[in-house]
């Protein structure tokens, strides 16, 4: 019997110790993480922005739509860079997007994901983002893969799911521009 309690007290030191241990990593790190997550987030709205100005975030949370941010030129609204959130074969996605004021994609980035590796983890690339590119104004977006030219059809075959979801999460930034039009 003593010699269990003297093992169960060596485990517990030990569970102790490697539990500290974790907490100074995690209070040594926690830091610089979050200031890359922010810088990623910056570069991923720069990259979105075509050029014109970034203004103040305005925060959404309906589900679909986290926050807007407009993009201006001269003072005047150009159009709005949109975070959505979608779901897909893995599980939630976010998409960073940016629209003109009528609803048309200028650009989009996956900015995170739980897709299936070679299938839906093609939604990170920047291929897949320009089937959607100057879409939402005139011409309507894609709603399914049936919608896609056969290339392109092609190109996400195999994630179908990711597909959806990617698709949806930027029909729902479109009309949700369309409704903010130029006005902020």
């Amino acid at each position: 019997m003593t010699r269990y309690i003297r093992t169960a007290v060596i485990l517990f030191l030990i569970c102790a110790v490697c539990t500290a241990l974790c907490a100074v990593v995690n209070e040594i790190t926690s830091p610089r993480i979050a200031a890359n997550v922010e810088n990623e987030r910056i570069a991923a709205l720069e990259d979105v922005a075509s050029g014109y100005g970034i203004g103040e975030e305005t925060a959404v949370n309906d589900g679909a739509i986290n926050y807007y941010i407009p993009l201006t030129e001269n003072g005047s609204v150009k159009g709005y860079i949109v975070e959505l959130s979608s779901s897909g074969y893995g599980g939630a996605m976010t998409i960073i997007a940016s629209y003109s004021t009528d609803g048309a994609v200028m650009e989009a980035k996956m900015m995170a994901n739980s897709e299936t590796p070679g299938l839906g983890k093609k939604a990170e690339e920047s291929w897949y983002m320009e089937m959607f590119k100057g879409l939402g104004s005139d011409k309507a977006l894609p709603a399914s893969k049936s919608d896609l030219s056969a290339e392109d059809n092609a190109a996400v075959s195999g994630a179908s799911i990711t597909f959806s979801g990617v698709s949806s999460a930027i029909i729902n930034g479109s009309e949700f521009v369309k409704g903010l039009g130029g006005a902020v």
